[in-house]
């Protein structure tokens, strides 16, 4: 038998993986062999092979690994030695915490490897993940199309992962009620539409809805019979992290995460995308964060049972494109077709452009007419959303000020920097948007519920004012582009005062360094 010599694979610390010692009759070669390119070695009739530069799997380039022989008489023995090793790694893999979504193990026959070198394998639809450096983590954002406020804070933290990190992150966002339950609750928007525009409807929905002993209860029923449909919609993406923009996304999956042991493997967050007054259902002590828009949503999370560590109140997420640098006001009225030099108000009615924009309009046409001096004061840019009749009114009317009216646009960082105010509904992403870009904000209308606290958070805090009346809103602009332009002016200051337009990039960053603690400690346990 050749003298034994010392070898350089390293011994794993565990105890279950130490079967050096059972190797004590084998001899080790001292030739060393070259891996091919796909990181594997093979049997040949009586060498062994075992990777010596601890790489990843499926890392390319040659590899240095060392070669056991072995008499005749040993071969059963050290079958069996490695049959333990097997079993070993198999252990090892059921134990690779689950979250991350590069690569994924479980504990089939091929210890955790698919046969493409990936190092990716399914369990019953649940993805059980380890980090990889190179391959993407994915982001799934959890949001309904109840108002457009959630989708649009769920695209504005899509396109701040993607400024931010590139292709470092995936990013999918979906509605989870619509796109993974059964009927009747995948018509929860249709529900909310109609409910909003039957307001008593809705106000008891809202606060009837509020008590915890009266939404847990209900979350509990209604996990029974959506939760294997919404399970595979959440593993269908196989999340490292998982972002709520929507009170209604918090409990059902977290209900899941829980049951399938996943809490300390995923990442779960809520972003509150509410001002002020907010459901009580946008807060769970599971969540690993939740990002407040205001001191005042965090208090109510305090109040909720939150600890002040899960709580981030970094602003409202808008997109990207409002923190960047406003370009000319002439410039963009120009673009717009609109008077360069004329003070000008924006008019919207939301996405779907609802309200008394038509009214409205026609006020401010007389309003900002001067009869004495047979000229205009100012100007109007109507945002009609996907409201085409309204639209095709508005264009036909003979105005005697310039009206410019556009349907849904998707610049409206460009159509806010045109204008000196606006006049919207109480929206929270509009509001959050218009102070960016220092609008003072005439408040026309809010949903009862969710956007009440948001009137008097505008109005106490010096940013607008608040009026339902056509008439008495077109006074106001009048005055400002008038008698009244100090006060604009104060009012434009103290909507900066309040703006926090770097919000996004805040989640976002923040998002990225739990992802970064967690995947540290995973590997740190993973090799401990």
């Amino acid at each position: 038998m050749p003298t034994m010599q010392p070898s350089s694979v390293t011994q794993e610390p565990s105890s279950v993986l130490d079967f050096e010692s059972k190797l004590g009759a084998v001899a080790l070669d001292s030739r060393f062999h070259l891996l091919n390119s796909d990181g594997y070695a093979s049997f040949l009739s009586n060498y062994l092979y075992f990777d010596r530069s601890g790489g990843l799997v499926g890392e390319k380039g040659p590899k240095l690994v060392a070669s056991l022989s072995w008499s005749s008489r040993g071969v059963s023995r050290v079958r069996r030695i490695f049959g333990e090793f097997n079993r070993a790694v198999r252990f090892h893999c059921e134990k690779i915490p689950i979250g991350f979504a590069s690569v994924h193990v479980n504990s089939g026959d091929n210890n955790g490897l698919r046969g493409d070198g990936n190092g990716v394998l399914e369990d019953e639809g649940l993805v059980l993940n380890v980090v990889e450096a190179e391959k993407p983590k994915k982001v799934l954002i959890l949001m309904s199309d109840t108002g457009g406020g959630h989708r649009a804070s769920a695209e504005a933290i899509k396109a701040a992962f993607n400024e931010e990190f590139g292709e470092e992150y995936q990013v999918f966002v979906t509605d989870l009620w619509s796109d993974h339950t059964p009927w009747p609750f995948n018509q929860l928007p249709r529900s909310y539409n109609f409910l909003v525009k039957h307001g008593p409807l809705w106000k008891m929905t809202y606060y009837g809805t509020a008590p915890r002993l009266v939404h847990q209860s209900n979350f509990a029923a209604t996990t029974t019979f959506i939760a294997r449909e919404v399970a595979k919609g959440l593993m269908k993406y196989q999340p490292d992290i998982i972002i709520s923009v929507h009170p209604l996304m918090q409990h059902v999956p977290l209900r899941i995460l829980r049951a399938k042991g996943l809490l300390k493997k995923i990442v779960f967050t809520t972003v509150v995308t509410d001002l002020s007054t907010c459901h009580p259902t946008w807060f769970h002590k599971l969540v690993t964060r939740c990002y407040c828009p205001t001191t005042d949503v965090a208090k109510r999370a305090l109040k909720a049972g939150l600890q002040s560590s899960q709580i981030k109140v970094y602003g409202l997420p808008v997109r990207p494109s409002f923190v960047k640098p406003v370009r000319p006001k002439d410039e963009l009225r120009k673009e717009l077709g609109m008077d360069e030099d004329l003070p000008a108000v924006l008019l919207m009615g939301g996405g779907e452009g609802m309200g008394p924009i038509e009214a409205t309009a026609r006020a401010l046409g007389n309003a900002l007419y001067n009869e004495d001096l047979g000229e205009s004061i100012g100007q109007v840019l109507v945002i009609c959303g996907r409201n085409k009749k309204l639209a095709d009114k508005l264009r036909s009317i003979p105005w005697k000020i310039p009206v410019q009216v556009k349907g849904f646009v998707t610049k409206m960082e460009e159509c806010m920097g045109a204008c000196d105010c606006i006049i919207t509904k109480a929206g929270p992403g509009t509001i959050a948007e218009a102070m960016i870009r220092g609008l003072p904000i005439i408040l026309n209308d809010y949903i009862a519920g969710q956007e009440v606290g948001n009137v008097p958070y505008v109005v106490e805090n010096g940013c607008g004012k608040f009026s339902k009346s056509p008439k008495e809103i077109a006074k106001i602009v009048g005055e400002w582009f008038g008698p009244k332009a100090e006060e604009l002016a104060v009012m434009s200051q103290n909507a900066l005062k309040l703006a926090r337009p770097d919000a996004v990039f805040k989640i976002v960053h923040d998002l990225h360094e739990l992802v970064r603690q967690r995947s540290f400690v995973t590997q740190y346990s993973c090799t401990t």
